[in-house]
């Protein structure tokens, strides 16, 4: 089969998504013998460049008008995919792709990335209402399915009043090879921050609950903020920092590949206090790599309680502060055991071999009438 993925962007900076859509089409191009386009638009610093796999290709389209990708429809028009799937909405080229799929009675999937949720449907709501009304909640309605990385976004999708079949499939992880690892490095432990510096992300909370802190509590701990966002919101970050007179915590910047993997390899503990996540996938790298999480209930990882790997708490200053006296006072041997549930977890439910068939399962049940996955849901 033949199938088209589309996302505005694949660029570092965008973050989850586009981790979350290179690494499922690899292994959907591991695990089949389809062909596989992704198209995007260009960038400076994307975050893949080719697949491995010859039957995958990567094509970095300019913008037009609108920030629509210049020719998307022709290619579409021309290569007849058997599915079309994009990710993310608000933006053009998903309606691009959503359009020309109609046209030609090709099916089509739509992942929201947790774009339907409230929280993301009320910031800028006037020009998501204009646009849900001039061509997106068209584009939504008509969709062959969605694809929900959880039970919580597919709770969203629904409350948005959509009726869709809706596929609950994670976004799957990449398992890193931690054999013969050293062991933690440095006189401090590390808690680790790592995600976009955007509002939503709890970021400004986080600062508040370490400036609560008994001195002899973080003492032995440092606090590094590992992404980037706009320069204006890093300035007020760091102003924060300053005024509250913040010790042992460091922003560095965005971090990618085996830096990254250094940092994540070294840290004793993980947060990301989050307001909205339709599936949290920094969270669930960490868990990979061996690191218990805390979390709120803005995400879907209730599962840190079930398997002993982390905390899910409630959002805001207080309960962050009361999560940390209690996580940065554990002993050695606790957080490495609930590290090691945390990997368990991963490695059963979450690894991206197992993701990716359950796509391909999707994908043959609407091209082909195959038997109904039992992750579709009607309701």
């Amino acid at each position: 089969m033949k199938f088209f993925h589309v996302i505005s962007s694949i660029d570092k900076s965008t973050g989850g998504p586009a981790y979350s859509v290179t690494t499922l089409i690899s292994a959907l191009l591991k695990n089949s013998n389809s062909t596989v386009d992704l198209y995007c638009g260009r960038t400076s610093n994307p975050l893949k460049n080719r697949f491995s796999s010859s039957y995958g290709e990567i094509h970095f389209l300019p913008y037009r008008w609108l920030g629509k990708l210049s020719g998307l429809e022709e290619d579409i028009n021309y290569k007849k995919p058997n599915i079309c799937h994009g990710h993310g909405i608000w933006q053009m080229p998903c309606h691009q792709m959503a359009v020309s799929a109609r046209k030609l009675g090709i099916p089509y999937i739509i992942t929201p990335r947790g774009m339907l949720d409230e929280w993301s449907i009320n910031h800028k709501g006037l020009k998501k209402k204009i646009a849900l009304s001039l061509y997106q909640r068209k584009d939504l309605e008509m969709a062959s399915a969605f694809h929900a990385t959880s039970i919580l976004e597919a709770k969203n999708i629904r409350k948005a009043g959509f009726k869709n079949p809706i596929a609950i499939i994670p976004n799957g992880i990449e398992i890193p090879n931690l054999l013969n690892e050293t062991t933690k490095k440095g006189a401090k432990k590390k808690l680790l921050f790592v995600s976009r510096l955007v509002k939503n992300k709890g970021i400004e909370e986080l600062l508040i609950a370490w400036s609560k802190l008994g001195e002899d509590i973080k003492e032995n701990w440092e606090l590094n903020i590992l992404g980037a966002g706009e320069e204006k919101y890093e300035k007020k970050l760091k102003l924060i920092k300053s005024d509250l007179k913040l010790t042992n915590l460091y922003f560095k910047g965005p971090v990618y590949g085996e830096a990254k993997e250094s940092y994540l390899k070294e840290a004793d503990l993980f947060v990301l206090p989050t307001y909205t996540e339709n599936f949290g996938n920094a969270v669930a790298e960490a868990l990979a790599y061996g690191i218990p999480v805390i979390t709120t209930k803005g995400a879907p990882w209730e599962e840190l309680l079930n398997t002993d790997s982390g905390w899910w708490i409630d959002m805001g200053i207080n309960p962050l502060k009361s999560v940390l006296e209690e996580a940065l006072q554990i002993s050695p041997e606790s957080l490495s055991k609930m590290g090691e549930n945390g990997r368990r977890l991963i490695e059963t439910k979450y690894s991206i071999k197992a993701v990716s068939m359950q796509m391909l399962e999707l994908y043959d049940y609407l091209v082909n009438k195959a038997d109904k996955p039992d992750f579709l849901y009607d309701y």
